[in-house]
């Protein structure tokens, strides 16, 4: 067992060499933390890039698509309208649609993911009565809601279609359109 007589006594320059070994080995452990810092962050970008790319190529392939067909459930489009986005600041209202297609008698909304959630459906479910407010030319017209995305869980599959919502998926080369219990919004 070692007691207190059987270490040196500190002398003061012994006692400054480890003072200063503490500083050097702080100044090493905050470079460590920085550089670590930097790394977490650039990764972060980089992840953030790559979910907002498989975003926008989703966006872009159902946006194609639906403006080479201009047909959903059954019915051919006249106009669509990628990015729609409107704020009407007195009323507090605002609204983002990724893609709306429009006849003489009904709109399409259509919420547009890379990996559908049950969010997502929710979020789409109380963009409906929004955008008749702020499209009150609209408001009479039958309104259909689409939930496209390039995966699907079969449960947030199976709740889309539950809500009457219209489940939009790449099957291949092909876009498919499950709309049997599509409801009128």
């Amino acid at each position: 067992m070692n007691t207190l007589s059987n270490f040196s006594s500190a002398t003061s320059e012994s006692v400054w060499a480890i003072l200063q070994e503490v500083a050097q080995l702080q100044k090493t452990f905050r470079a460590d933390l920085e550089q670590t810092k930097k790394i977490v962050e650039a990764n972060s970008r980089d992840i953030g890039g790559i979910s907002l790319s498989n975003g926008e190529m989703a966006e872009s392939y159902f946006v194609n698509s639906f403006t080479k067909s201009m047909q959903f459930a059954g019915q051919k489009y006249d106009e669509i309208s990628p990015n729609l986005s409107k704020k009407i600041k007195r009323l507090n209202l605002q609204g983002e649609y990724d893609l709306v297609l429009y006849n003489c008698s009904s709109v399409v909304i259509i919420e547009i993911k890379y990996k559908a959630n049950t969010n997502d459906i929710e979020g789409l479910l109380k963009k409906a009565p929004i955008f008749k407010q702020l499209y009150p030319q609209y408001a009479n017209f039958d309104m259909y809601l689409g939930l496209a995305a390039l995966h699907f869980n079969k449960n947030v599959e199976n709740e889309s279609i539950q809500q009457g919502v219209a489940v939009i998926k790449q099957v291949g080369e092909n876009v498919v359109i499950y709309d049997k219990n599509l409801k009128v919004f």
